[in-house]
């Protein structure tokens, strides 16, 4: 489905933006270096769809990325997200990213035996690299093995993933596995 519209929306790590169509969340757009450029990547992404007021279930998906990047409750698993154009692998891999509550990670491998495709963790890995729902699928919630942080496709890469967790953490809504620490300004990017 061509999304309709798109709205920016600010939060504790910068404008975000989303997308929606008749199915749900067509698509979430974490921080650009500003919000115009945030704007222009929400137009390159979703050329049809034209910036407007988001409807009320979108308003509720907003808030709960709000919410979550503040560090506090979301219900995000229960936001109703178009994936009529995404692959069948990898909407079986979102679906079960999904289910992976805050402040909690799982390995790639670990994602991928409870696909049912044990040793297909390149792979998940690649279509969580494609993962257009950001946030609403949790894709900074699957890390590399052995507690690795592993890679991540948004603006910041490693550095946002590690910011994200770090905010979900902070309200102790799970135990995460300890990161090596990287020196500064090294990017893991390996999965």
């Amino acid at each position: 489905m061509s999304p309709l519209g798109f709205a920016l929306f600010a939060t504790e790590i910068g404008h975000c933006g989303i997308a929606w169509s008749p199915g749900g969340v067509a698509g979430v757009q974490l921080p650009e270096g500003s919000e115009a450029a945030t704007r222009a990547r929400m137009k390159r992404r979703f050329p049809g769809a034209r910036e407007t007021v988001p409807p009320p279930a979108m308003q509720g998906a907003i808030d709960g990325v709000v919410a979550l990047l503040r560090g506090g409750p979301s219900e995000l698993e229960t936001v109703a997200i178009d994936m009529t154009e995404i692959a069948p692998f990898e909407r079986r891999v979102y679906e079960v990213a999904r289910t992976i509550p805050p402040g909690t990670t799982l390995s790639y491998g670990e994602l991928a035996a409870r696909l049912g495709s044990p040793g297909a963790a390149r792979e998940v890995g690649q279509a969580l690299g494609r993962n257009p729902f950001a946030i609403v699928v949790p894709c900074h919630r699957v890390v590399a093995a052995g507690g690795r942080l592993g890679g991540f496709s948004a603006r910041g890469g490693a550095a946002t993933k590690r910011r994200l967790l770090s905010v979900e953490r902070a309200q102790g809504r799970g135990a995460l596995p300890l990161f090596p620490v990287s020196p500064p300004g090294a990017d893991d990017r390996s999965r």
